[in-house]
């Protein structure tokens, strides 16, 4: 079998969590025998490929153009969603004029002027963008979703929400997680490694961009005057320049800023904490928290998003606005033991060779004769 991967046309300029799930969903297929090929352009020749897998529904301007093509030379479709929209935190907790306008606007209509903002200051107007700007940002994933021939969504409430969204009564669709690569995330014992981070131990981590809708500035108040040690390891977001200098000046002395680390020396830092916190406004459910459940962190996170249906009753949960409750969930983390049956989890069902096999299985379900 031979399939082409397409996505935003920006993704290696711009690298986010739909890149590392199309790269390792693309190495673990080819262990499998599929034959995988990555296109960002609009219209490649489909000559030879079995179907087109796209990515990311969220950034419809670019695979609209990519269904389009797929649907012009008779090829099936297949659609991974990472689908969630940031309506609460917009609303909520993004401040400015833009909160004021997004109390006033539909979640679409708040997804369609961010698309035009960005594309027009990153000087990246293309044909896409223009069929948005005519067809709106609601109507080019409508298209998109009544083209797809199988949705691949990170869960099944994912899915839900996709098929309430726009109005979909018969659907196909294959639950594939969002995955670790065990081979790199498992807390092997090895007593000769000078772990660098030693002098980490037993602190409160959360590896994640500096954002507001990571709610950063939350969690680190929520640690402000305690006796814990809270490391920040992630990029600072260039599009909130004001919430990340917000977030330097409340940290305390026992706030660390490591910046974005390499997955080796992440595998290090998960070793020495304790607890992994990530309090955001919507995960699907965030590969981070995955990697440090099976490094036998506890969890503090939110049940906004996907995240209960791949952790259950194993974390802690909070609100991502509310600090005393981000802090009384980190204190319960924190004294708790780590129950193994979490790690257990994880490696049974949220691994990429798991993920592998469900994709193949949904190919096979629309290409079979």
């Amino acid at each position: 079998m031979k399939v082409l991967f397409q996505t935003r046309t920006n993704l290696y300029k711009a690298p986010g969590g739909d890149m590392v799930q199309m790269l390792k969903t693309k190495e673990f297929l080819e262990k499998l025998g599929v034959q995988v090929d990555i296109s960002l352009e609009f219209e490649p020749d489909l000559t030879g490929y079995d179907l087109v897998h796209l990515f990311n529904l969220m950034e419809p301007q670019d695979i609209y153009r990519q269904m389009l093509n797929a649907k012009r030379q008779n090829k099936k479709i297949a659609l991974s969603t990472i689908y969630g929209l940031y309506t609460e935190f917009e609303r909520k907790a993004r401040g400015g004029l833009f909160q004021k306008l997004a109390n006033i606007l539909s979640p679409y209509q708040i997804g369609y002027i961010k698309n035009i903002v960005k594309h027009y200051s990153e000087k990246r107007f293309h044909s896409g963008v223009y069929k948005m700007l005519y067809k709106g940002y609601y109507g080019l994933m409508k298209e998109i979703v009544d083209n797809t021939s199988v949705f691949l969504p990170n869960s099944v409430s994912e899915m839900k929400r996709v098929a309430s969204e726009f109005k979909l009564d018969n659907y196909n669709f294959y639950s594939i997680p969002n995955a670790i690569d065990k081979s790199i995330f498992s807390n092997i014992e090895d007593k000769d490694r000078i772990n660098k981070f030693d002098h980490f131990k037993d602190c409160i981590l959360c590896a994640a961009r500096i954002e507001g809708r990571k709610s950063t500035l939350n969690l680190v108040k929520a640690v402000k005057g305690t006796k814990y040690k809270l490391v920040l390891a992630g990029n600072e977001s260039k599009n909130q320049k004001k919430y990340v200098e917000e977030v330097h000046r409340e940290a305390g002395e026992n706030v660390f800023f490591v910046g974005a680390i390499p997955h080796e020396d992440l595998r290090d830092l998960y070793k020495v904490a304790k607890v992994h916190a990530l309090v955001s406004w919507m995960e699907t459910p965030g590969l981070s928290s995955l990697e440090a459940a099976v490094m036998d962190c506890n969890l503090v996170m939110t049940k906004k998003g996907d995240t209960f249906d791949y952790f259950e009753d194993y974390a802690f949960y909070c609100e991502p606005d509310d600090v005393e409750t981000i802090k009384n969930a980190i204190d319960k983390a924190y004294n708790a033991p780590v129950d193994p049956k979490l790690k257990e989890r994880v490696l049974e069902k949220f691994i990429w060779e798991k993920t592998a096999e469900e994709t193949y299985k949904a190919y096979q379900e629309i290409v079979k004769p």
